[in-house]
C-alpha cells in the first residue's frame, strides 16, 4: 500500500522546489528532503523532532510555516483524520485514500482503483475532494 521511499540528493530537493517556485532556503531543502525521501505521513511534531535531531536550533515557526509553503506549493498533501488532532503530511499528491492500522497507528496509502465509490448528490452539490480513511489492522 505505501510507496517505497528513497532518500533525495540535495541537488533533486532544490530542483523540486525550485520547479514548484519555492525558494529552496537551507531548512525547506533540509525539511522537504525529510518528508518526501524518508517520512511516512509525519506530523509537524514529528518533522520538528527530525529537525532537532538532524538541523539544531531549527525553530517550530519554521517548521510549520515551510510545511505549509509545501502544500501551498503543491509538494505535499494536508490532512485531517478523525483519529487524531494532528495534520498529517503527505507527499503524495496523486489522488488516494488511507488505510489507519489501528493496532500500530500507522497510515497506509490505498490507490483508488481498490476502492469501489458510487456517490449520487443531490443537485446543486459540487464536490471538491474526497477523503476516504479505511480502518482496521493490516495482518
Amino acid at each position: 500500500m505505501n510507496r517505497k521511499k528513497k532518500p533525495l540528493s540535495h541537488p533533486d530537493v532544490e530542483k523540486r522546489l525550485v520547479d514548484a517556485g519555492v525558494q529552496p532556503t537551507a531548512q525547506r531543502i533540509a525539511i522537504c528532503g525529510y518528508i518526501l525521501g524518508e517520512a511516512d505521513h509525519p506530523t509537524a511534531e514529528e518533522i520538528k523532532k527530525w529537525a532537532d535531531r538532524h538541523f539544531p536550533k531549527m525553530s517550530r515557526a519554521t517548521v510549520y510555516n515551510t510545511v505549509k509553503t509545501l502544500v501551498d506549493a503543491g509538494i505535499l498533501q494536508e490532512f485531517k483524520f478523525p483519529h487524531s488532532d494532528a495534520a498529517v503530511y503527505d507527499s503524495n499528491t496523486d489522488i488516494h485514500y488511507h488505510f489507519l492500522d489501528e493496532k500500530t497507528g500507522e497510515l497506509h496509502d490505498v490507490q483508488p482503483e481498490s476502492v469501489d465509490l458510487s456517490v449520487k448528490l443531490k443537485e446543486g452539490f459540487k464536490v471538491k475532494g474526497i477523503q476516504i480513511l479505511l480502518r482496521g489492522t493490516k495482518k
